[in-house]
């Protein structure tokens, strides 16, 4: 029986486990994650946060979903080394796991930019059940919060803050918000609506400092009173367990379209691959890669194509969509409808529709995206 080993528990480990079942159903698996519980979704943190659901809720896959595939699920278990020539990891305890084909699925982690006094007990990151455990716990004795970033997870978590009655100010570096999900006519609209909802933004804003006192110094030596720091800067891959094993590394672990890195019987997929100079990083590339590779480690032949950009959101309780070529510079031909709470812009070449924005109303984006795609 051949024995599959799957280093991470997120979307894309989950599902390559999945696959390999259907098409193995006598394989010996094993799914291996650094957290306490099994397959959760991510998106839904800052839901618990405002404590508009438990914990236990966010969970997708049970345990009894692993009872049930002849999955051996192994949380609470960390990679610290591994001899690729002998087919074998080494975990913290020592224990020894062997395998004939392995996928790396390891997700990655929060950037931290080299900010003085990032390191302080009020300043946080969110990007697992844990950190979101900590900001629960923490922001009940906070009042001001300062969110540096202005992305999607900053201004979702600045949105369940406001939630539990915080005052909160966001820094963003760019001149906009969701600079990857809007372009200027959009990300003001949607800065508008979440400044009647109390939001302070502070755009076109780097932080310099956090003082011992927690509070937020900009470089135009404004300084924010601060109880609680949030950063979100963005993420990087995990690639501690890649280089252990010697698989080709860049931004990401470099895959090819079975989703193969230049080890022998070693795969990669989800947030840690770079595929055709690529990161997605983004929940529906994370599952294809999964399948596709599952299916490949199965014996099977699978190849992934890539993923179009596209992201359905609800940031504050406002509904976003974009996917494609979002056109910042409206440099294309393209169709812009607005309204009150409502934003909306297609971008055609020729008589294609290559991208799309929809803000306060997604209605028909999933056929939209289906155009893109043809």
């Amino acid at each position: 029986m051949r024995k599959y080993l799957i280093i991470g528990n997120g979307i894309a480990g989950t599902t390559a486990a999945e696959y390999i079942r259907k098409y193995d159903a006598k394989g010996i698996i094993t799914l291996v994650g650094e957290e306490d519980i099994p397959l959760y979704s991510r998106i839904r943190l800052n839901e618990y946060i405002a404590g508009d659901t438990n914990e236990s809720d966010l969970i997708i896959r049970q345990n009894k979903w692993h009872t049930e595939k002849n999955i051996k699920f192994m949380p609470d278990t960390i990679i610290t080394g591994a001899e690729p020539h002998k087919k074998i990891v080494v975990t913290q305890k020592g224990e020894e796991l062997f395998y004939d084909r392995l996928l790396i699925a390891t997700g990655s982690h929060s950037f931290i930019p080299p900010i003085k006094g990032a390191d302080q007990s009020n300043v946080f990151a969110l990007r697992n059940i844990q950190d979101a455990r900590n900001i629960k716990n923490f922001a009940k004795h906070a009042e001001n919060v300062v969110i540096i970033g202005g992305g999607l997870l900053g201004l979702e978590s600045g949105s369940a803050l406001l939630k539990s009655g915080k005052k909160v100010t966001v820094v963003e570096f760019f001149s906009r918000l969701l600079p990857r999900q809007l372009d200027q006519d959009g990300a003001e609209k949607l800065q508008s609506m979440m400044e009647n909802m109390r939001f302070a933004f502070r755009l076109d804003a780097q932080t310099s400092a956090i003082t011992e006192q927690g509070n937020v110094v900009l470089k135009d030596k404004e300084t924010l009173a601060a109880d609680m720091v949030i950063i979100s800067a963005g993420v990087r891959p995990n690639l501690d367990i890649a280089r252990l094993v010697g698989a080709d590394t860049e931004k990401g672990i470099k895959v090819d379209s079975r989703m193969q890195t230049n080890r022998p019987n070693i795969f990669a997929a989800g947030d840690v691959v770079q595929f055709q100079g690529l990161l997605y990083g983004i929940w529906p590339a994370a599952m294809e890669q999964g399948k596709t590779a599952g299916t490949n480690m199965a014996g099977k032949d699978m190849r992934y194509a890539g993923t179009v950009m596209a992201n359905t959101l609800k940031i504050a309780g406002i509904d976003l969509a974009s996917a494609g070529n979002i056109d910042v510079e409206n440099k294309l031909e393209h169709k812009i409808v607005t309204d009150k709470g409502v934003y909306k812009k297609l971008v055609f070449e020729g008589d294609r529709i290559v991208g799309c924005i929809m803000l306060g109303d997604k209605k028909g984006f999933k056929k939209i995206v289906k155009d893109i795609l043809n």
